[in-house]
């Protein structure tokens, strides 16, 4: 049986394991008991992948098939600073997976947009406040990653981006449409602020969100750091996704 490495980005962690990615998806979305352990995005590492930082030999070791013959589900390489230590060269496909643990696989390639206007970002390892910002994808990263003004910055960070229909261009009067967010209200406050004040961006949520659904993806997931800049694995259209991963769809949207 084939061993995998999985980098969970809700929560972050560094995961060996003998499923793959769909039975993975399956049993990480799931859990053993058929209950539903919440929104799951994962990416597979290389398996050649070796850093100091982890130690994923001792792990492997330990993933081996259980006394009654099964695939080793998991072992917890890391779940302390897990993304920092991770080339983005070392990431293959992302997963996003549904509650019923269907999986719709993408794959990276570099990020290039980098459009004006007002943006909400979801930031999901190694923190996960909610911002708004006036700053494209490029440009947040370089904020977050401490080339900006005094901000100390991180060394690697996973965001995504949400949409935010007409409240992008008037965030005062546009109509929320079907837009999911809670506490509306605040939400057009902070965008307003991120025009009228020289921001590069505002907190929404400390906390961060719990979950978001697909649907309201804007464009994807993005990874960056400070050597090898930006990377996204884009979430495909929803037209594409209506035809093409139908299953996927209906259950992302149930």
């Amino acid at each position: 049986m084939n061993r995998h490495l999985y980098l969970t980005l809700i929560p972050e962690a560094l995961i060996a394991s003998m499923l793959t990615p769909e039975e993975f998806a399956s049993y990480y979305a799931i859990g053993e008991h058929d209950k539903p352990n919440g929104q799951v995005i994962f990416i597979e590492i290389d398996p050649s992948f070796r850093s100091s930082a982890f130690q994923i030999e001792k792990a492997l070791v330990r993933c081996v098939p259980t006394p009654d013959g099964l695939p080793k589900k998991s072992v917890y390489v890391s779940i302390y600073r897990v993304l920092e230590h991770i080339p983005i060269s070392a990431m293959g496909d992302m997963y996003y997976v549904t509650r019923d643990g269907r999986t719709l696989k993408t794959s990276k390639s570099p990020a290039a947009d980098n459009e004006s206007g007002l943006h909400f970002y979801s930031e999901l390892a190694p923190t996960r406040p909610a911002v708004v910002s006036p700053l494209g994808p490029l440009d947040f990263l370089d904020l977050m990653l401490g080339n900006r003004a005094h901000f100390p910055g991180m060394p690697a960070i996973a965001f995504v981006e949400l949409a935010l229909g007409a409240l992008a261009t008037d965030p005062e009067n546009g109509d929320i449409d079907v837009l999911p967010y809670e506490n509306i209200v605040h939400l057009r406050r902070c965008l307003q602020e991120a025009i009228t004040k020289t921001v590069s961006s505002k907190l929404f949520d400390l906390g961060g969100l719990e979950s978001f659904p697909y649907r309201v993806v804007k464009n994807g997931v993005f990874v960056g750091n400070r050597t090898e800049g930006l990377s996204i694995y884009r979430m495909p259209p929803q037209d594409v996704l209506q035809s093409m991963h139908r299953a996927w769809w209906r259950s992302a949207n149930t």
